[in-house]
């Protein structure tokens, strides 16, 4: 009978760190990672060694040492992330700059900013989502943002309006000009040739109460219209929940229930948590009754239903959840309790740009 390997030990980590073989250092750096997280004088030893794998002969390790100089928080490297920027393998400038962005340096800006520009899509997807957690200014954010939005690859103009859109969730729909500018520049979007890019810009603009943009997101919770990315139609099927949009009920309860489900990916889950939202009971009470399963996954899938679906009947269960389930929880538990502040804020927005129509 054969046994699986023995997880690696700090020593041996490290020390494979310089293997002949490439699978080998992958593989090592990914458990300096893991034993890097228990103790801070292995992190420390990680911080200093991982980034000399930035120089690697291998591609693959290359990247594999940017991701774990963002998973380590590694700002001591930030000297050598800014040189791999330039790294002649398309896959290790991708997992550079996506590094740069979850280590969050400012420091990091100018490159950044450069990288806006580059010639080559792959960077310039990449520096929008690295620069928009790197900058301090939201000027200059949104700056950034809306010349990704009138990039000639839809790929960097879509992740544009994805990045504006998940600003929005985390600020709240802003009422500054430089954001109305932004919004008026997306709303030319919604009739755009690439449905990605058109469904990202309705997810966005639905979230400021514009009506065509709710009418796009609805089509696609019908399942009418092109094709779209499978994580953008399931955000859109969510936020039906969201607007309130009860005519989506039937086309929601098809998603949750019907036996398509069972076929393809009908965005089962975001259809619970939006139909939990409306109020369906058997959404709310199936979300409920998994918070308790045996099932990592599937009690983890709820956790994460349960504060999606602002789901107060599950205070008591999330706050009761212990080891890893603790850490979704609470993400869990702010979202049920964040302030419904969008209604104010759309009413202020009104309000200046009634004012400013007066002033001119």
């Amino acid at each position: 009978m054969l046994f699986p390997p023995l997880p690696r030990n700090i020593e041996a980590s490290f020390r494979d760190l310089a293997s002949e073989r490439p699978a080998t250092r992958v593989s090592a750096l990914a458990d300096v990672v893991r034993h890097s997280r228990a103790d801070e004088a292995v992190r420390e030893r990680a911080v200093a060694e991982v980034p000399k794998l930035l120089e690697d002969e291998r591609p693959e390790v290359r990247s594999a040492a940017a991701t774990a100089l963002a998973d380590l928080g590694a700002k001591d490297a930030l000297p050598k992330l800014l040189v791999a920027v330039e790294d002649g393998d398309a896959l290790v400038r991708q997992m550079v700059l996506s590094a740069l962005g979850e280590i969050g340096d400012a420091r990091a800006a100018p490159r950044l900013s450069r990288a806006l520009t580059d010639p080559r899509p792959e960077v310039r997807y990449q520096a929008v989502i690295a620069y928009s957690r790197v900058a301090k200014d939201e000027g200059d954010v949104l700056a950034a943002l809306s010349r990704a939005l009138g990039d000639e690859d839809p790929a960097v103009a879509h992740i544009a309006l994805r990045v504006a859109e998940e600003r929005v969730d985390r600020d709240g729909v802003s009422t500054s000009a430089r954001w109305r500018s932004f919004a008026k520049a997306a709303e030319a979007h919604l009739g755009d040739e690439h449905p990605d890019v058109a469904l990202a810009a309705a997810i966005l603009l639905a979230k400021r109460g514009h009506d065509a943009a709710k009418a796009r997101v609805l089509a696609v919770v019908r399942g009418e219209g092109p094709a779209v990315n499978k994580e953008d139609e399931a955000a859109a099927v969510e936020l039906a929940g969201e607007l309130g949009l009860r005519e989506a009920i039937p086309h929601l309860e098809r998603r949750f229930r019907g036996l398509a489900r069972f076929l393809r990916d009908t965005c089962s889950l975001s259809a619970r948590i939006a139909l939990a939202r409306l109020g369906d009971d058997r959404a709310s009470r199936s979300i409920l009754d998994d918070l308790s399963s045996r099932s990592d996954a599937t009690r983890g899938a709820a956790i994460v239903a349960a504060g999606r679906a602002r789901l107060t009947s599950a205070r008591g269960p999330l706050a009761a959840m212990t080891g890893l389930d603790a850490e979704l929880a609470k993400d869990a538990l702010a979202l049920i309790d964040r302030e419904p502040a969008r209604a104010g804020e759309e009413e202020e927005e009104r309000a200046d740009e009634a004012g400013e129509e007066d002033a001119s």
